[in-house]
């Protein structure tokens, strides 16, 4: 068995479990194949049991030979003992390409089925793009909410996922989408941490059963749109030393203390442990609502998916009037 401790588990409305910290795996510039595999390796054997990628990450193929390699090491009896999330790009975010994208992605995983498949954004681009994150606002198209989302139904259906869901929609599509849903979304991934808190979505998702799942859950502290507003916030610093923890471990449990998960990333062994080691403690009331003051802003304002010839001509209109 691996060092690590059992991470508690979230029970989805689909019936499934979710471990409630994954690693998040979408990286700049990404090393190879072999390179990332042993990173997951590590991971599992410091007790992650939850990976979270994407087509568009370019990680789904070392993922699964991480999970492979976990099983041959006995880190981990099957792959039945992991919970792989992944998502279409906005290239496949048409009706037709949604279980072809899955198949692709499984393809690359080279497993099964997905314990989790979620529509990456609520923005659809044209299929036939050279380069799937280069594109112009021209390429930006209409997205069709129920036709995607039946797709999504069909990837269910057809046992290619165990549960759906979606990621960075606000109250208006979610409305939108559960009228027309036969199978709600499980889980809805946005960007949340102390610094843009969610709670009116948090609320809302709490209300219809929608696990909400934190993306950048520290405030994508050095990456290229992020900023210090989590890392380097003197009140999380407070607490971290009252605590003899990390701001990292503070945010990480301020998050799974909302009842959310968090997707962590580093490819640090060292603090991969840590961004596990969140639950010897506790936030007090008073830590809480020290955290709730802190200045509230989007790290990632998502002006790139705005276009005449797509959905969104404001960012109003991309989060629902939630900006």
């Amino acid at each position: 068995m691996g060092e690590g401790k059992k991470i508690p588990e979230v029970l989805l409305n689909s019936g499934h479990k979710m471990p409630v910290i994954g690693m998040g795996t979408s990286v700049e510039n990404r090393p190879s194949n072999d390179t990332l595999a042993s990173i997951f390796v590590d991971a599992i054997q410091v007790g992650y049991r939850h990976f979270d990628t994407a087509s568009v990450y370019g990680t789904e193929e070392a993922i699964g030979i991480a999970v492979a390699k976990a099983i041959d090491l006995d880190l981990i009896k099957s792959r039945d003992e992991v919970f792989i999330t992944s998502k279409p790009w906005n290239t496949h975010a048409h009706p037709d390409l949604i279980v072809p994208a899955l198949k692709a992605s499984l393809e690359k995983l080279r497993m099964e089925y997905v314990d989790l498949y979620l529509i990456h954004w609520p923005v659809r681009l044209r299929h036939d793009l050279e380069n799937p994150v280069v594109f112009t606002k021209e390429d930006i198209l209409p997205f069709d909410i129920e036709g995607t989302w039946k797709a999504m139904e069909e990837c269910h259906k057809l046992g290619l996922a165990k549960s759906i869901g979606i990621c960075n929609y606000g109250t208006k599509k979610l409305t939108q989408l559960l009228q027309i849903a036969t199978i709600p979304p499980a889980v809805n991934q946005v960007e949340m941490n102390p610094s843009w808190q969610q709670g009116k979505l948090r609320e809302f998702c709490k209300q219809k059963g929608i696990h909400v799942s934190a993306w950048s859950a520290l405030g994508a502290y050095k990456i290229f749109w992020g900023s210090g507003a989590v890392m380097e916030n003197e009140i999380l610093q407070d607490i971290a030393t009252a605590k003899g923890k990390t701001i990292a471990q503070v945010a990480l449990r301020w998050v799974y203390q909302q009842g959310s998960s968090a997707m962590a990333k580093s490819f640090n062994k060292e603090r991969m442990k840590q961004n596990l080691d969140i639950f010897d403690f506790e936030l007090s009331e008073e830590d809480l609502e020290r955290i709730t003051q802190l200045p509230q802003r989007r790290q990632y304002t998502g002006d790139m998916w705005l276009s005449e010839y797509g959905s969104y001509k404001t960012l109003e209109e991309l989060w629902d009037g939630d900006v």
